[in-house]
């Protein structure tokens, strides 16, 4: 079916943002988009479900596809957020290697390498967090030696995502690289994923920041209701939310209630302020903990968080509340 709605010049493009844990795959998709749609935080491994983030410049939409971090672990959550990002790059016009350059990047790319089985077509490798590096750093031999491991790599960039180096290049070579064709968001919408899944995620996020180093590893988010109220003039009234907070041991539950309740507050109401202004209604935010033991395990509540069985995943059948 032709859409005739749309400009016969658009230009539309998918690609791919890959690469080991932290190395700044959210920070450059919130930076492109403006604002801060993707979680981030210093702990590795924060996102953990592929979603896609839309900007659209002049004419050109490009479709980010942020993914998790692929790294080496055989615990059952860490096998599917590898599953979620290979399942990112699948379909994708452009795939971006996102390669911190204060490491040992050769290291990384080979560890990625080994992780990531998927085969990677068109790629492009982007040396992050550049800002940090010496200005002398010769980036094209680090480059040649990783088109020996990922053979289809074919230009690479060295960017900042925090003081805004040379991404204007990567994103106007982006923007060359775009066919003519419809937009797949041509109504504003610049998330493939609804206002449940960020709020989840919002939450998951001030729990990481507020608990720091304590446990935010076996810490996940469960929206249990979710539900908007409308005046009569279908404006929006206020959004109410219940949430739980899971945790792994009875022990960890105190410490994110905290003492009177103090830091499960704390995580409420920094929660609420972010997804007041997604949402731009009101928000009354209720949040519980609740043990679920091993529930980085548990098929149930992988599936519940947007994780599915992948070809690796291990067979596990506990209930809903094992």
């Amino acid at each position: 079916m032709l859409i005739t709605d749309q400009h016969p010049h658009n230009k539309s493009i998918m690609v791919s943002l890959l690469g080991k844990p932290n190395a700044g795959k959210s920070t450059l998709a919130n930076h492109l988009l403006g604002f801060d749609l993707s979680i981030v935080s210093s702990k590795p491994q924060t996102t953990r479900n592929t979603f896609h983030c839309v900007l659209t410049i002049d004419r050109t939409e490009i479709i980010l596809v942020d993914t998790p971090g692929v790294h080496s672990s055989g615990q059952e959550l860490n096998v599917r957020m590898n599953g979620q990002a290979e399942y990112g790059s699948e379909g994708t016009d452009l795939n971006l290697l996102l390669v911190d350059a204060n490491k040992d990047t050769l290291e990384e790319v080979k560890e990625f390498s080994k992780e990531f089985e998927h085969k990677l077509d068109k790629t492009w490798v982007i040396f992050t967090k550049t800002d940090r590096v010496k200005e002398d750093r010769d980036f094209e031999a680090e480059f040649s030696e990783i088109q020996k491991i990922i053979p289809n790599a074919e230009r690479f960039f060295n960017i900042s995502a925090k003081s805004g180096d040379n991404v204007h290049l990567l994103i106007g070579d982006i923007c060359d690289e775009a066919e003519e064709g419809p937009h797949l968001y041509p109504n504003g919408n610049v998330s493939n994923k609804n206002e449940r899944f960020f709020a989840t995620e919002y939450i998951r996020e001030q729990a990481f920041k507020v608990l720091k180093d304590e446990i935010p590893y076996e810490v996940a988010v469960v929206i249990e209701d979710y539900q908007d109220a409308f005046e009569k003039d279908e404006k929006k009234l206020d959004t109410r939310i219940s949430a739980s907070i899971l945790v792994n041991r009875p022990s960890q539950r105190g410490i994110v209630v905290g003492k009177k309740g103090a830091i499960i507050k704390q995580i409420g109401t920094e929660a609420r302020k972010k997804i007041e202004a997604m949402v731009g209604s009101r928000v009354h935010l209720n949040l519980h903990v609740k043990v679920s033991p091993k529930w980085f395990k548990n098929n149930f509540v992988l599936e519940e968080i947007g994780l599915p069985r992948v070809q690796k995943s291990k067979r596990v059948w506990r209930s809903r509340n094992d």
